[in-house]
């Protein structure tokens, strides 16, 4: 037999069968159909006020120091009149959300109440904290209605008050909070989440960076207890990140050491520093365990860590968003950037650059070294075919933190070919700096593919050049003719890669001053590389244009016997190198640089200029014309004209022009500096 019920009235409420409780509109009223229950007289009306000085907030607030920008700014949000206020405060994990808004609320307890806090990063802990808003309403009822019906008491309360706070702490997703929101007309909510976006319409948002450094120190000593003289260090190693410096201060505070020694510990021992938590504190407020949380909520998304652990090995500022396509089609890398950034562990700038908080990275170097050869292959790609002299000084600055950031012990396969490349683009710049990058992409080749691998002997060679441009000819010579013994045994003597390594000889020879040696033995070779290659090889072109060389320096002892034979067979080459080769080669390039000065050693200046020009707009051709190469070529053309050409006007015209390009795209670096001293005797006389 089906049970029937009926009732009428403003706040009446009818149950039949075998319903336990029911709720009434206003969800005021529990009722049981087996059993009776008296309810208090508090459970039919909803409290008109709350208890005076109503605050319920955590003791964080105590351990607050800046953030007056921030601060002015909340007052100045919450001080609008009408309707409800929503602030969400957002930024990375331990960057000090929590603090804030508990300082701000603390402040505040005399124009709010109730100062309401509620731990709210599920929707089921804001639902209990709800419901103990509810129960601290009005005490009688807490065991009296079930938690649900509490939770939409305390709501329906909120709904029809005004002057109340309510903190939200800790908010992962704004649609577990819309609801809420929705539902109130005449409070303040202040949300603290990790999420950047998402909250158009729903809040208006405030981004919390770290702290200066100052404060940041400060913040060590108050936790500390002492006065932290040598806790700026530390701090700055930190990245002033508020959760990170607590941690630390406790840290030393607890193990009776000094902030220099935290830092030691910290660079030997990352992984177990960034999990340590203070006795009595706990292991869920640690950098390493804030984070895995974040990373945990991105687990459906598996390419947002593979990101986050590839410029975990770069500079943190100014990542460019084109060396992360490599990683996946554009969608997929588009979307692992979005939720990196909507949940703070990245940030987006207007230039199309990303940057990532630098103990972030540290943390997750911290947790293995897996992606480190990854990330160096990675912006080694990134770094090939640049332009432009301002973003290959952008790429440096990740070639120095990869270098940095993990030893040559780890250096893989993709760490050799990188610091190669920085070697080629250090070249100019810093002699000492590439021999250095060049010593340990060829420990890493050795180590990882062999003595006798192609890489390995690729290095190899490029090492001895530097040494070579460095001075130390000898060693470059005798590295070099290593590799001519370890070519021809690895790949036989007629491959093209071995009469490549003669010719890298033959042009070391040159440069050494032993100019007969290099001629005989570049002849040597390009008749060789003729025959087994053919007589349009480019192996037997490059090797003929060394012997060309070998040619002018020997004009440049005797000009009268080998001058013009040097000039007519540089000429002849070029044709041939042009034709074979292409115009913009390397091998015509370097044609072009010898018939420069070849002309210019039988007195053709005017030719020798017009070949330079040519060879500058070749280059411009290849490489483009603010890349750093060009820049430099256009800078020793201004001193050919000025010290060799006799022509100051248009040297003048040339490096005014270069220097004004250095400028607008580095500023005003060493390298801009050292050009205007070297060039101050032509500047000043002429400007």
């Amino acid at each position: 037999m089906t049970a029937s019920a009926e009732a009428s009235g403003d706040r009446s409420i009818a149950a039949g069968g075998s319903i336990r409780q029911a709720i009434s509109g206003d969800g005021s009223v529990g009722m049981y159909a087996e059993t009776a229950l008296m309810l208090p007289a508090e459970a039919f009306a909803m409290p008109e006020a709350a208890p005076d000085g109503l605050v319920n907030l955590p003791e964080r607030a105590g351990l607050f120091v800046g953030r007056e920008r921030e601060l002015a700014l909340l007052d100045e949000a919450f001080q609008a009149t009408g309707g409800v206020v929503v602030q969400a405060v957002h930024g990375l994990g331990g960057i000090g959300k929590s603090t804030l808004a508990a300082r701000w609320a603390a402040e505040h307890t005399d124009a709010f109440n109730p100062v309401w806090w509620i731990n709210a990063e599920t929707t089921a802990e804001l639902d209990a904290g709800l419901a103990d808003l509810a129960i601290a309403l009005q005490p009688a009822l807490r065991d009296v209605l079930s938690r649900e019906a509490l939770r939409e008491r305390a709501v329906q309360w909120l709904a029809t008050h005004e002057g109340w706070l309510l903190v939200l702490d800790n908010v992962s997703s704004p649609t577990d909070v819309k609801a809420l929101l929705a539902r109130a007309t005449g409070g303040r909510f202040l949300i603290t989440t990790r999420r950047a976006t998402g909250w158009h319409g729903i809040a208006e948002p405030l981004s919390l960076d770290v702290l200066e450094l100052a404060e940041a120190t400060e913040l060590f000593a108050r936790v500390q207890g002492g006065a932290a003289t040598d806790a700026e260090g530390l701090c700055r190693e930190l990245g002033c990140l508020p959760l990170a410096v607590e941690q630390a201060a406790a840290y030393c505070a607890e193990a009776g050491i000094t902030a220099d020694e935290y830092a030691e510990l910290l660079a030997r021992y990352p992984d177990r520093m960034f999990a340590s938590a203070a006795e009595g504190g706990s292991s869920e407020r640690t950098v390493a365990r804030v984070w895995r949380v974040t990373l945990d909520r991105l687990a459906d998304t598996p390419l947002a860590e593979t990101v986050l652990r590839t410029i975990a090995w770069w500079a943190p500022d100014r990542i460019p968003r084109a060396y992360l396509e490599q990683l996946g089609s554009p969608p997929e890398v588009a979307e692992a950037i979005r939720r990196l950034a909507a949940h703070s562990m990245i940030g987006l700038h207007e230039d199309g650059t990303v940057s990532v908080h630098r103990l972030v990275q540290a943390v997750t170097r911290s947790a293995g070294e897996a992606h480190a050869d990854a990330a160096a292959l990675l912006l080694f790609r990134a770094g090939l075919g640049l332009r432009d002299a301002r973003a290959e000084a952008v790429w440096l600055t990740h070639l120095d933190a990869r270098t940095a950031y993990a030893g040559p012990e780890r250096d893989g396969a993709g760490a050799a070919v990188l610091f190669y490349l920085g070697g080629i683009k250090h070249l100019h710049l810093d002699i000492a700096r590439t021999i250095g990058l060049y010593e340990r992409a060829l420990a890493a080749a050795q180590r990882v593919l062999g003595e006798r691998d192609e890489l390995t002997l690729f290095m190899r060679s490029h090492l001895a050049h530097a040494f070579g441009m460095a001075g130390d000819r000898p060693r470059a010579i005798r590295l070099l003719e290593r590799n001519v013994t370890d070519h021809a045994r690895a790949f036989g003597r007629r491959d093209p890669r071995t009469f490549e390594a003669r010719t890298t000889l033959a042009d070391e020879l040159v440069m050494a001053g032993r100019a007969r040696d290099a001629l005989s033995l570049a002849a040597k070779n390009a008749r060789k590389a003729e025959r087994a290659l053919g007589a349009d090889a480019k192996q037997a072109v490059e090797a003929w244009a060394t012997w060309a060389l070998a040619l002018g320096e020997l004009a440049e002892q005797d000009a009268g016997r080998y001058a013009v034979r040097a000039r007519d067979a540089a000429e002849r080459l070029l044709d041939r190198a042009v034709r074979t080769t292409g115009g913009d080669s390397l091998v015509s390039r370097h044609l072009r640089h010898t018939l420069v000065w070849a002309r210019t050693r039988v007195g053709d200046i005017e030719g020798a200029v017009a070949m330079y020009e040519e060879l500058i707009e070749s280059r411009i051709r290849a490489d483009g014309a603010t890349d750093r190469t060009t820049l430099e070529s256009r800078a020793l053309f201004a001193g050919f004209l000025w010290m060799t050409a006799n022509d100051p006007a248009r040297a003048h015209e040339v490096i005014v022009s270069v220097l004004a390009d250095w400028e607008r795209l580095l500023g005003d670096t060493p390298y801009v500096r050292q050009l205007r001293e070297d060039f101050a005797p032509l500047l000043g006389a002429t400007d």
